[in-house]
Formats: structure tokens, sequence, C-alpha cells
């Protein structure tokens, strides 16, 4: 059987990960810059900043005044070893919205066309959900995002685009956590993001295609423009 070597992303996480549980880097205070970082592990930039990207967010670390990342005060010994189960590198979530951009965008217009008052009513009912974290700055919207795109799905009446996301739902579920918790603490960012599922909602309930095709498509390129720009 072929042992596959670990990305250099995936082993700096590892790494850090067993600084954090032994509190060689403590709660409450700063860690090492990229650079030193860098130096300590003997890599480039790069794999570090993607490391410190995941554990930021999983909650793990958080940025504060002056840029300084700090890890946070939580349990967490409880939380490391999920977190290596749960790695997902930034190529994985690109390549994930390439195939949601391609089969979302389509299955919003399907679904414009077949919707019944059922799927209006579970797809308004998420959307409700997000609308509900536009109040609480410490809830990202995971559950309610995920639901509103699978009732979305669930509404084309294609069993080979809802067994689809069945077979990715690991890998979907993350993808989209890590993406959401880039907004916590980012008022403007969450309204966008209720604001594009809104727009999406809209246009299926009123048997709009294009629109429904539209929107969809302007919210995951939107995604993977704002993940750009943390990379």
């Amino acid at each position: 059987m072929k042992i596959e070597r670990k990305k250099i992303s995936a082993q700096v996480l590892e790494q850090l990960n067993e600084k954090i549980k032994s509190k060689e880097f403590p709660p409450n205070q700063p860690l090492p810059s990229e650079n030193e970082l860098a130096k300590l592990f003997g890599v480039s930039r790069a794999p570090v900043r993607e490391a410190l990207s995941v554990l930021s967010a999983s909650g793990i670390i958080e940025s504060r005044q002056g840029g300084r990342s700090y890890v946070k005060e939580l349990h967490l010994v409880d939380m490391m070893d999920r977190l290596t189960l749960q790695y997902i590198s930034l190529e994985e979530v690109f390549e994930l919205l390439e195939l949601r951009i391609i089969m979302e965008t389509e299955a919003a217009a399907l679904a414009a066309n077949r919707r019944d008052s059922s799927d209006l009513e579970k797809i308004k009912k998420a959307l409700k959900g997000l609308e509900e974290t536009l109040t609480n700055p410490d809830e990202v919207g995971l559950q309610a995002d995920l639901d509103f795109h699978k009732y979305m799905i669930e509404a084309t009446k294609n069993s080979f685009m809802v067994g689809v996301m069945d077979n990715i739902g690991d890998l979907y579920r993350k993808a989209v956590a890590f993406s959401l918790k880039k907004n916590l603490g980012l008022q403007r960012k969450r309204e966008s993001v209720y604001l594009e599922h809104e727009a999406i909602y809209k246009a299926i309930e009123s048997q709009d295609e294009e629109n429904a095709r539209k929107a969809m498509k302007s919210h995951l390129q939107n995604v993977r423009k704002k993940l750009k720009e943390e990379k």
C-alpha cells in the first residue's frame, strides 16, 4: 500500500496543535509572527499562513488589534484531536467551489421551475435561520446555510443531484464552515451573505429561473472572491 506524504501545511498545523495543547503557545498570548513560525518549522510563509487560517476558521486562534494572532482560551484539549480530522486545505475548498458553481447554479434554476409549496417552506425556514444570525455576533449560521442549499437541491427533484450532495456532505460542511468563520465579527459581510441567499429565495419563489441562476452564481463567486482575498 502506498504511503502518502502529508502536505507541508498539514504538518505545520499538527505542530501548532501540539504547541497549543502543551501550552508552549498559551491562551491570551500572541503567537509568533508568520516569519518567526516559518523559521521555527523550517518552511516558507505560505504553509504557515494556511495552517493559521485553518486555526482561525476553527475558532482556535483570533486576530486582535495590531494584527497579531492570539490563542483563544477554550477547552483546547478537546478541540485539537478533532481539528486534525477536520483539516481541509484551501485547494480543496476552491475545488469544491468549482463543483458548486457548476452544479448549484443550474440547480437553482431547476428549483425555481420545479419547487412546490413544501420546498418553499423549508427554504424559507433556513433563510429565517440565517436572518437570526445577524443579531448574534458569535453565530455564523452554519446549519441554516447548509439547510438552505440542501433544501434548494432537493427542490430540483433530481435524485442524482441530491445523491452528489449526500456523498460530499462531510467535505461540504467543512468547506462552508471554513468560509463562514471568516465572517465572525464582520457585520457587513454577514448581512451581504444573508441578502445573497434572500435573492436566491425570491427568485425561486417567483419561479424566475434566470434570476435564480444569476443569484446563485453571484453568491458562490463572492464566496470564492472572499477566500482568495484571505490567501
